[in-house]
């Protein structure tokens, strides 16, 4: 491990009972891992802690003080990486609540997103994310890992079962990019306070 890592959220957007995010985010968690300049943090919006802070009570005037926790969470890392399906062309309502319930603690820090649905593989809902996220002062960064029609590509562990190095190509070019960009930006932070 690097002597000052970066610090990377791995936000598990997907709270259905039976999801399919478990077996795309142990993926992910476990090629980041691979990593000497990252120490990986997951955030799973199941956690019963976060689903009884949230209360998922879509309040439309929600503020960071209502979620502290979420707030904390969010504030101490430096990059995050969003796990997301594609329901219905869009991403999980419970994902845009944890989203908005934190504000400032996204700003000038940047964002990469794995996603996973049928035939467009969950780009709609990343297409659309990248909106919420510069609306928050958050930076996307370009390149995705998308799996289309995943159900049988992944074991009961979250292994990939005809992995033939592209998904795992794309983890790394991700990472790569979120690492340039986490860096920079928190040496950015650390030399100027970012105002919006």
């Amino acid at each position: 491990m690097s002597a000052n890592p970066l610090k990377v959220g791995v936000v598990v957007g997907s709270v259905r009972t039976g999801r399919f995010a478990d077996k795309v985010s142990r993926w992910f968690t476990a090629e980041a891992a691979r990593r000497d300049d990252m120490e990986i943090h997951v955030i799973d919006l199941s956690e019963p802690a976060l689903v009884e802070e949230l209360k998922l009570n879509l309040d439309p005037l929600g503020s960071p003080s209502e979620a502290p926790n979420l707030a904390a969470r969010i504030d101490g890392l430096d990059a995050y990486v969003v796990i997301t399906p594609e329901y219905n062309h869009g991403y999980p309502a419970s994902l845009k609540l944890a989203i908005d319930y934190v504000y400032s603690e996204w700003r000038a820090k940047p964002v990469g997103f794995v996603s996973y649905g049928g035939v467009a593989g969950g780009l709609r809902s990343v297409e659309q994310l990248r909106q919420v996220f510069a609306e928050l002062h958050a930076v996307t960064v370009r390149d995705t890992v998308s799996f289309h029609n995943p159900w049988e590509r992944f074991d009961d562990e979250g292994r990939l079962r005809d992995e033939d190095g592209g998904s795992a190509k794309a983890a790394s070019v991700l990472l790569d990019q979120l690492a340039w960009w986490g860096v920079t930006l928190r040496e950015g932070r650390a030399a100027r306070p970012y105002g919006a």
